[in-house]
Formats: structure tokens, C-alpha cells, sequence
């Protein structure tokens, strides 16, 4: 009997889409512990306090399986035609089956089928109950979509959202050819005139001078919301929420009130003001608090401007409001977040269960951050807008996962799964594993909402990118589940429904027009990697990544749909990564670029090898180039140091120079300019 039990327990977490064991990255198996895939049941929601209990959980989940008639989602992929699975108890094969399909445009469709008509795909018995399985066919020439199928039939109804969606993203082989552009973080961006961080004023005079040399886009990390004050952290990878803005990031001066506001005009122009914002320029480290308080100071008196009298601007944004309800929760929540001091766990029963009211926040912090969502919206809508006019456009970035103590997580709640965090297995790097400490999304709990959720964040980006990073796009296929107080070596992967995504990417990149590239370093499995070149996601072409250790070719084939740079975020700038490479590798690289005529010198420099490792990128098939602007004036400083905290400035160094001085950089507009002929002829 202490045998059955844990293979009772392992087929209960197939049933669930939990793997029971994996591959580290040199080909050795691990296999989950009992404990660990209990922990990660339960996380699930599936009925079992100890292993004993997996038998009657696995007839509980058979049951559940049968006894819904149709999936919540359906993919049709470029129109369909597309079969639902219909899941009956077996009986006499009478009846008629009726579809309305109704169009996301509002055009309904109605069609009739003879039940013993259907085609019987497989039959099952589960718990003494005989079930038969039968294809529904929808007809072909859907139009691209979001599409609700209602069937009713003898003793049955059921519901499906049908996405209809183009196999393959949008491509830039069809609108663009090959484009390059340079990345830079905005908070590193030093200017004359931003208040002690980059802004979108500066976002633009980077796209402008990027532009000018020829190239199509500028990139960034993610720019969303975040916690700079309490809580506290500044991470661009575990925002606040991901369909919001950080006000953080605006560019005070230009906004319309500071001309109408005589007591903000009065303060910016302040002694104390103007040494504090020296002060916060002159700093080598970004300070979010001392620079979000100053900032928000002016914010707050801009705010009571604009909310002071009837205008124009007031009736749009009460327009906008009202066309995008979620910004007043959002607001109130930020407001509750200040007035409580601290995240939502924290809160009183109520208010963690989402109910809000008079007195849990201060009216005037609820209209401080209706106010800079509005103003975000339209500096980042603008800048977005204008660039893609001119190009390609910008380069963003969609984080994995939010902050556990983050609006998303309070008001959407359901779709997480609160007694674990995503992260990854050990390897030679962090031989323990990872636990990036963000809960990860339930995967039939998206489904169930017809991933409401998840749209509205893709959404929110693609509405202003030209190129989105999906981060660690592997999670659309399986994550590294951790439960709560479990270590992360003892994790678990934990299936999800990829078509499903794919589909949702496909259509919303299409809509907007958008590149998607999908971050797939380290150790991917191949099927991902295929379904990606399947439906146009583009890869990562990373250098490091790509060396090999055949001495005749130190590195791999650049293929056509990626992006290929140097290095990224989380790895050493390029400087640091030469300096640091055993003789070995720079002797294969150096000898492998100097066989293909990019490197000349005998005695090479970095600054050379560097040179000819971008224009053996800009001369190659990718379909984008992206160039880190510090690896132009060779930097050794990386921005983020993963698996490090408080120790290390993450997220926080600013750029060795400033806007001002990049045309005086010896050799940095000849470099672009190098990589812009070689990107154009190829």
C-alpha cells in the first residue's frame, strides 16, 4: 500500500499538468519528491491534504474532465475550419445539436447538427459512468477573432471562446526587412535637464538620435508601475502591475499644467528645489526614493490644477475613465497602499478581499494617480505614436510576472496562484535553483476568464511597441513552480496551454502591428524553440550563447528570425565578458571574425573585437540588430547581477555619459553608422 500511494499521488499530478521530473541542463533527471508535488497540488486547487487522499483526487478530476462538455477555449487557427470536442454520457444518439456563433463584431452565426451525425473521437468509463466523445466541426472562413460558440443539445449546454487567429505573428519580413537599434535602461539615461533619471522627454531625443543615424528602434526595460516608497522595490521586473505606467518615468516639463500652475512653477524654480535636483543629476546611482518624492511634490500641485476647473482636457479624461473603468480601482489601491503603509496582505479582511471604501484612502492621493496615469498615457502614447511613424518604433519589454503585494495580484487574485512562486531549477550558476518570488498565473484559471487578464496586459504593451520582449517565453509552455516554503531546488514544472497563447500573441500582434521576440536563453527545451519558429516569434541570437567550441567556427549560424545582440540586462557588458574569457575563447572568436574580414587588427583590442562582432551581426540574416549603447564606450559594469540583492546597485546605475556627450564619443557614431550600411546591404 505505501507503494500505490505515490504513484497514485504522481498520475494525480499528470492529470493536473505538473511534470513528475525534468532534465537539468547536462541531461540528468530529476524527479519530484511527494512532498513537493503535494505542495504544488494543493497550490492548484486539487482536493488533497496528504497522499492518502490522491485516489479519490483522481477520480474527482476524472469526473470533472468528463463531466464538462467542451473546453473553455477553442483555437481555429487561420479561420479554421476547427473541431470541438464534445464530452457526453453515452445514450441513445437522438437529438439535434444547436450552434450560435457569435462574432466578436456582433455578427451571429446559427447552424444544426445531428447528434449520431457526429463523428465519435474516443470513449471512456469513469466511476461506473460510460462517456463518448464526439466531434463538432465549426465551418471554415472565421474571421480573425475573439468568437463565442454556445451549443445546446438534449440535457446539455455548453460554451467555448473560439480565437480565431493567424497561425504565424507579424513579421517584419513582410513590412520591414531588417532593421537595428540600441538599447539602453531609461531610468540610466543621463541628461542636463532630468530630474536625477531618464524620462520620456529623454526617451525621445534617444529615439531621435537613434533615427538620425539610420536605425528603427530604441529599447528599454519594462517601464511599469512600481513601489518606490513603502513598499519599496524598484525592480522593472516585479511592477505593481503590468497595466499601468510608472509615473516615475514622466517628464514633468512637459506637462500642459506646469504653464497654468503658479505654485508648482514657484517651487521648481526654488533654491532648495534646484540644488536638490543637482544633487539627484550628479548621483552615479538612480535614488527612486528621493527622486519619486521630488518629483511627485511637483505632481501633486500639477494634479490639484488640473482637477480645479471644468475644461477640455477635463472632459476627455473623464471620457478615458469611464472607457477604462480598471484605472479608478487602480487608483484607489495605490491610494490604499499609501494611506495602509504597506501591501495588501497586510490589509484588513476586507479590504484584502477587494472591497474598498470611503476612509481606507485619501481622496486627493486616489486623484494624484488618476492624474499621472492620464498624463502617462499621453506622453507614452505620443512618443510611441511618433515612432512609429518614423520606424519601427519602440522596443518594450513584457514582464513574466507582477509583485505579490501588487495591484494585479489583489484585484485579479483568482488567475494567481498565491501559495507559490515562479523560478527556476539549479544549474552551474545558482546551484540551489531560483525563487523569483512573484506567484505564477493558475493555468486553467486564465482559461476560465478567456484569458481577460492576460489580453489586457499584452494589450497595454502592443498599444505602444513596435518590438515586444516576451520574458521568458518558455513560460508559455511550463514554469518552474516553488511552493511556499519549500526550497527552490525542490520546484517543479508545471504545464501550460501554449496553443492557447501562440493564438492570443499571433492575432494581438497582427492587430498591432508588432514584432515579438521571445526570450529563450539557457537551457529551452527544442519543442519550444520550434513552436516559436512555427508561429513567427522571433529568438534570441545572443553571442555568448552562441559560441561553440569547434575551433574552425566559434560561432553559430545567425538565423533570419531573431534578435541578435551582444549581450542583454541580466549578462556583463561586452567589455566585461572579453576581459573575462578564458585565452582559448578569445583566440576561436578572434580568429573566427578575422577569417570572415571583419577583424583586421593582429593585436586586437576590445574595442576592435568589439567593433567587428556588431558588424558580423549587422551583416547577417537577423532580422534585428540590438546594440547596447554602453558596450560603445566599452563599460564593465552590469546593470542587474540576477540572483543578487541590496548587495549589488541593480537597476540603479546610471550611464557612464550623458545624452549630451554621445556625437563626442570617439568612434561611437562611426560604429553606428557602420552597422546601419551593413544592416541596408547586407
Amino acid at each position: 500500500m505505501a507503494k500505490r500511494r505515490p504513484r497514485l499521488l504522481y498520475q494525480l499530478a499528470r492529470q493536473y499538468g505538473v511534470q513528475t521530473s525534468y532534465y537539468d541542463v547536462q541531461g540528468r533527471r530529476h524527479g519530484a519528491t511527494p512532498e513537493a508535488l503535494l505542495a504544488v497540488l494543493q497550490a492548484l486547487g486539487a482536493p488533497v491534504a496528504r497522499p492518502e487522499d490522491a485516489a479519490g483526487a483522481l477520480r474527482a478530476v476524472r469526473q470533472a474532465r468528463w463531466r464538462r462538455c467542451c473546453e473553455p477555449v477553442t483555437v481555429a487557427w487561420d479561420g479554421g475550419p476547427k473541431i470541438v470536442e464534445l464530452r457526453l454520457p453515452a445514450g441513445p444518439d437522438r437529438g439535434l445539436v444547436h450552434c450560435r456563433l457569435e462574432l466578436e463584431d456582433g455578427e451571429v452565426r446559427q447552424w444544426t447538427r445531428d447528434l449520431a451525425g457526429l463523428r465519435v473521437l474516443h470513449r471512456a468509463t469513469v466511476e461506473g459512468v460510460d462517456y463518448v466523445a464526439r466531434a463538432l466541426e465549426v465551418p471554415p472562413g472565421l474571421p480573425p477573432g475573439y468568437h463565442r460558440l454556445r451549443v445546446a443539445l438534449p440535457g446539455h449546454e455548453c460554451e467555448t471562446l473560439v480565437v480565431a487567429a493567424p497561425r504565424r505573428a507579424f513579421g517584419l519580413a513582410a513590412g520591414g526587412g531588417r532593421v537595428w537599434g540600441v538599447f539602453v535602461p531609461l531610468y540610466a539615461l543621463r541628461s542636463a535637464r532630468n530630474w536625477g533619471a531618464g524620462d520620456t522627454g529623454d526617451l525621445e531625443r534617444m529615439w531621435d538620435w537613434v533615427r538620425e543615424l539610420g536605425g528603427g528602434l530604441v529599447g528599454t526595460l519594462p517601464l511599469l508601475a512600481a513601489f518606490l516608497d513603502q513598499p519599496f522595490d524598484p525592480s522593472p521586473y516585479a511592477p505593481v502591475s503590468r497595466l499601468f505606467w510608472n509615473e516615475f518615468y514622466l517628464d514633468v516639463t512637459r506637462i500642459p499644467e506646469l504653464e497654468r500652475c503658479a505654485p508648482a512653477r514657484q517651487l521648481v524654480s526654488s533654491r532648495a528645489f534646484v540644488r536638490e535636483l543637482d544633487a539627484l543629476r550628479r548621483a552615479s546611482l538612480v535614488d527612486y526614493r528621493r527622486a519619486m518624492a521630488l518629483k511627485r511634490r511637483v505632481l501633486e500641485l500639477l494634479a490639484r490644477e488640473f482637477f480645479a476647473a471644468d475644461s477640455d482636457p477635463q472632459a476627455a479624461f473623464r471620457r478615458w475613465v469611464a472607457d477604462c473603468p480598471g484605472v479608478r480601482d487602480y487608483a484607489r489601491f495605490r491610494a490604499a497602499v499609501e494611506h495602509q503603509r504597506g501591501g495588501w496582505t497586510s490589509w484588513p479582511a476586507r479590504m484584502r478581499a477587494g472591497r474598498l471604501e470611503e476612509g481606507d484612502y485619501e481622496p486627493q492621493a486616489e486623484r494624484y494617480h488618476l492624474y499621472v496615469q492620464w498624463v502617462a498615457r499621453e506622453q507614452f502614447g505620443a512618443l510611441a505614436e511618433r515612432a512609429r511613424a518614423q520606424g519601427v518604433g519602440l522596443y518594450l519589454d513584457f514582464p513574466l510576472g507582477v509583485h505579490r503585494e501588487g495591484y494585479d495580484v489583489w484585484r485579479e487574485r483568482e488567475v494567481f496562484v498565491l501559495d507559490a512562486n515562479a523560478g527556476a531549477p539549479p544549474d552551474p550558476f545558482f546551484t540551489g535553483g531560483q525563487d523569483w518570488g512573484f506567484p505564477p498565473l493558475h493555468p486553467e484559471a486564465v482559461r476560465a476568464q478567456g484569458y481577460r487578464y492576460y489580453l489586457a496586459c499584452l494589450r497595454h504593451h502592443l498599444r505602444h511597441a513596435g518590438t515586444l520582449r516576451l520574458d521568458h517565453v518558455m513560460g508559455l509552455h511550463r514554469l518552474f513552480w516553488v511552493p511556499r516554503g519549500l526550497p527552490a531546488r525542490e520546484g517543479v514544472y508545471v504545464r501550460y496551454p501554449a496553443e492557447e497563447f501562440y493564438a492570443l500573441l499571433c492575432l494581438e500582434s497582427l492587430r498591432h502591428r508588432a514584432v515579438l521576440v521571445g526570450e529563450d536563453l539557457g537551457t529551452v527545451p527544442r519543442y519550444v524553440r520550434a513552436a516559436m519558429a512555427r508561429h513567427g516569434v522571433y529568438r534570441m541570437y545572443i553571442l555568448p550563447f552562441e559560441l561553440t567550441p569547434h575551433p574552425k567556427k566559434a560561432l553559430r549560424s545567425v538565423p533570419a528570425d531573431c534578435l541578435a545582440g551582444l549581450n542583454t540586462h541580466d549578462m556583463p557588458p561586452f567589455a566585461a565578458f572579453w576581459s573575462g574569457s578564458e585565452d582559448a575563447l578569445r583566440a576561436s572568436l578572434a580568429g573566427f571574425l578575422r577569417n570572415r574580414g571583419w577583424l583586421a587588427v593582429p593585436n586586437e583590442g576590445t574595442g576592435e573585437v568589439l567593433r567587428a562582432c556588431l558588424k558580423y551581426l549587422a551583416a547577417s540574416r537577423a532580422r534585428v540588430v540590438l546594440v547596447n549603447l554602453e558596450d560603445l564606450w566599452l563599460e564593465t559594469e552590469p546593470q542587474n547581477v540576477p540572483g543578487t540583492g541590496a548587495e549589488r546597485p541593480n537597476w540603479r546605475r546610471k550611464a557612464r555619459h550623458a545624452l549630451e556627450e554621445l556625437d563626442r564619443l570617439p568612434g561611437t557614431r562611426e560604429t553606428l553608422r557602420e552597422v546601419d550600411l551593413l544592416r541596408r546591404k547586407g
